[in-house]
């Protein structure tokens, strides 16, 4: 057995397509529209892994769907290791990215999609040293 992807349902596909790839940093791999199912399916990649088998976030965008859907916390996250924790929460900030919670620790921050979907951001290897203004900064929301 091999893990594939995770999929996340997006109302709106622009959105989501700037905070994943624009924002976010991951890469376009494939797409598939399909007229009769009215769906457009996006994968997405970290760019180390656009050329691998490593699994994907999939995007599926219903392209009738009106109302937000449901989100729970029950559904957890999806976690990317990053090489510098605090050059990367800074460039979401610059982006307009609300950082829920702050990388306090040196270590670990969360951000939501805008269909509120946590992605939690992990710094390779061991945690930076704690710094301002991330030591002192609170939690924002859900995370």
């Amino acid at each position: 057995m091999r893990y594939l992807h995770t999929m996340i349902r997006v109302r709106d596909l622009d959105a989501a397509l700037d905070f994943f790839v624009d924002k976010l940093g991951l890469v376009e791999v494939r797409r598939r529209d399909s007229e009769k199912g009215r769906f457009t399916l996006v994968f997405l990649a970290t760019e180390r892994a656009k050329d691998s088998d490593a699994p994907h976030v999939e995007l599926t965008y219903n392209w009738d769907q009106e109302e937000p859907y449901t989100v729970g916390r029950s559904f957890g996250h999806l976690a990317y290791e990053v090489d510098d924790i605090y050059l990367t929460c800074q460039r979401l900030l610059d982006a307009g990215v609300t950082i829920n919670r702050p990388p306090r620790d040196g270590r670990m921050a969360f951000v939501r999609s805008p269909d509120l979907i946590s992605v939690e951001l992990l710094q390779k290897g061991d945690a930076l040293p704690v710094q301002e203004p991330w030591a002192s900064m609170p939690n924002t929301g859900e995370w």
